[in-house]
């Protein structure tokens, strides 16, 4: 992981309503850090602080610093909570880690070579990805910040499964642990729908020879 995130964090007394109300108008984010055995905390961030950071891919699924008072503690985000009209964030909820502890994650996934896979480049196909991250079980120290898909030997109507996808060292995929009927496609190549209509079946309704046969059975004298 290169990537470094630390949040600073303040301890939250008041509960309620009405305090969460007085909270975010002094834009701040109500939010709580629990796991490892240890108690809940309810804590709260500097709202411009959090929004800076989510702009940032690398957030969603790295291990997170969480400085309180000074005090550091190792943590991922498990939920967060939007406002569903404004660019708000509603509420955080961070999952403590530890060294010795498998997490479950959601992880992006980055896609390479689509511009030189065989059946974009040769056969003109269009790619459609079918899912844009996915769920995998590791140590800490391990989390990746993504994984990637390899496009570039794809060709027409081929597809990219999970089992496809390299899983560095001390990752598992959860679904694939599931059965081979979880083996699910991540992306495929496939001819545009335009190219398709162009395509006419012999002897079909719209044919010469159709139109042909059409006027011969109607012309009997």
């Amino acid at each position: 992981m290169s990537t470094e995130f630390v949040l600073n964090a303040e301890l939250r007394t008041d509960m309620g309503k009405g305090a969460v109300r007085r909270m975010r108008r002094a834009e701040k984010i109500p939010a709580i850090i629990y796991g490892t055995g240890s108690e809940p905390v309810m804590l709260s961030f500097l709202h411009k602080d959090i929004k800076r950071q989510l702009e940032n891919e690398a957030f969603y699924s790295n291990i997170l610093t969480v400085d309180l008072d000074g005090k550091k503690q190792q943590a991922v985000l498990k939920d967060l909570q939007r406002h569903p009209s404004k660019p708000k964030i509603l509420h955080l909820d961070l999952l403590r880690v530890s060294a010795t502890e498998k997490i479950t994650m959601q992880v992006p996934l980055h896609f390479t070579g689509e511009e030189i896979a065989p059946g974009v480049k040769e056969g003109g196909g269009l790619i459609s990805h079918q899912m844009s991250n996915v769920e995998i079980r590791c140590l800490a120290k391990d989390l990746p910040e993504f994984l990637e898909v390899d496009m570039s030997n794809l060709g027409m109507n081929e597809s990219v499964h999970l089992v496809d996808i390299k899983l560095p060292d001390g990752v598992e995929m959860v679904a694939l642990g599931q059965g081979d009927d979880h083996n699910l496609p991540v992306a495929n190549i496939h001819m545009p729908k335009a190219a398709k209509e162009e395509v006419k079946p012999e002897g079909g309704a719209d044919s010469p020879d159709a139109a042909a046969g059409g006027d011969d059975k109607g012309d009997k004298s």
